[in-house]
């Protein structure tokens, strides 16, 4: 069965791209607004409309930065942004999408009419049954109030990590950075390799720190497991904590272990957070860690601990706010699995989520459940509206991978795949693993998850540990 009917994508970025592709493949018709120049929305690293800095590489491993079509092919294990920027390219190429996207058009409004949306741009207003929007939500920055930051005279300035572009203009400067995830991190480990003269990170709070890589396997095929979400909706929370924080702590110790502040005892609390360099850089002494700032004299920087210092520049990985300045603000305060509006019928949202983990493998599979639905593969969401508005709260890759799998009706089934039960298990929720079952099923998905699973050797066997045995026990029989 397939679809007819004109859709406006917006956004070109790996959401967009996606969306298209498997809206197409059910038969819609398909346009990709984007306002840039160039396909890939934050993996082009163009100034003011990405915060994708030049060195900057994944915090998620190849094998999870692909989608289910195209294999990301032998390269690094975590790729360069330039790689990831060539991996969209030839997956726009290979689904004929260039073709279909109009670059250089900014979308200024939305709005429903009868019978569909008016999508207003520059160049006119057109009518579409369907709209997704795919803009992001890495675009606006958000800075803290701190008293006096707007007087900072620190001769580098204060700026986001969003605009944070070129680590050796901070060669030999006093440099202070605010703020405890990923990006925060790496920017504190990039500016000591650039040779700051003095690197300090402030923050809030302290979190558990993953390395990126430990034991020749990258973490995110450890944590982000279906065992994982299948554990968040069976057990008790305090027993999910316990076993997230045996894995953190076995492949990299107690952060106050290096020399950082102690965290909250609670994983869930403290919260976690990726960085290959953070904590040996700590433990060198080569970044000096301090609680939140406070104020804000000069280039005088004042912490809550009563302490103070001289910096010649403040940057900040504060995060964003999803910002949707085309759309009426209650279009997307309340949706259903952060996809369907209950009230808007023919409107859908890709990719903006909060969550831990990289984004390319429920990017996709959310992709597909809007294709899937609105073609009639699936059943249609049955969406209220008395959930809460507001921002949902933040979630991990696995949880809402599974969500979206669910939804589109191809999550494997365990017991149909006897001799891949460990590696969907305990194994990375490679985008192999999507094609074994459902619509667009794949005949050699079978070997691919299979080498995929295999891919750093953390799945070799069928055979399973005495620890996952026993974290599978806790699940129950009837899993």
């Amino acid at each position: 069965m397939t679809a007819t009917g004109r859709v406006a994508v917006i956004g070109a970025g790996p959401g967009g791209l996606v969306a298209a592709r498997w809206l197409r493949s059910q038969g819609f018709t398909t346009t990709i607004f984007e306002q840039g120049d160039e396909i890939g929305g934050q993996w082009t690293g163009r100034p003011g409309r990405s915060g994708v800095w030049p060195a900057m590489h994944t915090n998620t491993s190849r094998v999870l930065t692909a989608f289910g079509d195209l294999d990301p092919g032998p390269g690094a294990t975590f790729p360069s942004n330039h790689e990831v920027l060539g991996y969209l390219h030839r997956y726009a190429d290979q689904f004929d999408l260039p073709a279909i996207t109009r670059l250089g058009t900014r979308v200024r409004r939305v709005r429903r009419t009868d019978g569909g949306w008016l999508v207003a741009t520059d160049s006119g207003v057109e009518t579409f049954e369907r709209v997704v929007v795919a803009t992001g939500r890495f675009q606006t920055p958000v800075l803290p109030a701190v008293a006096g930051l707007d007087t900072f005279t620190g001769s580098v300035g204060a700026h986001s990590s969003y605009d944070f572009r070129d680590p050796a203009r901070y060669r030999g400067k006093r440099v202070l950075v605010a703020g405890g995830a990923i990006s925060a991190l790496e920017i504190t480990a990039e500016l000591v390799f650039a040779g700051a003269d003095r690197v300090v990170l402030t923050q809030r709070r302290q979190r558990y720190v993953l390395p990126k890589l430990a034991g020749g396997v990258p973490t995110d095929h450890r944590v982000f497991t279906r065992y994982g979400a299948l554990a968040a909706e069976r057990l008790p929370a305090d027993e999910i904590d316990r076993q997230l924080k045996e894995i953190v702590l076995e492949a990299a110790g107690e952060p106050q272990q290096y020399g950082a502040p102690a965290p909250h005892p609670s994983l869930s609390v403290a919260g976690v957070t990726l960085s290959q360099h953070y904590l040996p850089l700590v433990a060198e002494g080569r970044i000096v860690v301090r609680p939140w700032l406070t104020a804000v004299a000069g280039d005088r920087v004042t912490f809550a601990d009563g302490r103070s210092e001289q910096f010649d520049g403040i940057v900040f990985g504060t995060g964003f706010r999803v910002a949707m300045p085309f759309l009426d603000e209650t279009m997307h305060r309340v949706l259903d699995r952060h996809t369907f509006h209950p009230e808007l019928p023919g409107l859908a949202f890709v990719g903006m989520w909060d969550q831990s983990g990289g984004y390319f493998v429920p990017l996709e599979l959310q992709a597909r459940w809007i294709a899937y639905a609105w073609a009639g593969l699936v059943e249609p969401p049955v969406v209220t509206p008395e959930r809460p508005p507001g921002e949902p709260q933040k979630t991990r890759m696995n949880l809402v991978a599974v969500t979206f799998a669910r939804a589109a009706g191809v999550e494997p089934t365990l017991s149909h795949w006897p001799g891949l039960h460990r590696a969907l298990l305990f194994g990375p929720l490679a985008p192999s693993c999507f094609r074994l079952e459902g619509p667009d099923a794949a005949p050699d998905a079978t070997q691919r998850f299979a080498r995929d699973a295999a891919a750093f050797g953390a799945i070799t066997s069928n055979t399973m540990t005495e620890r996952e045995t026993a974290y599978w026990r806790l699940l129950g029989s009837d899993t």
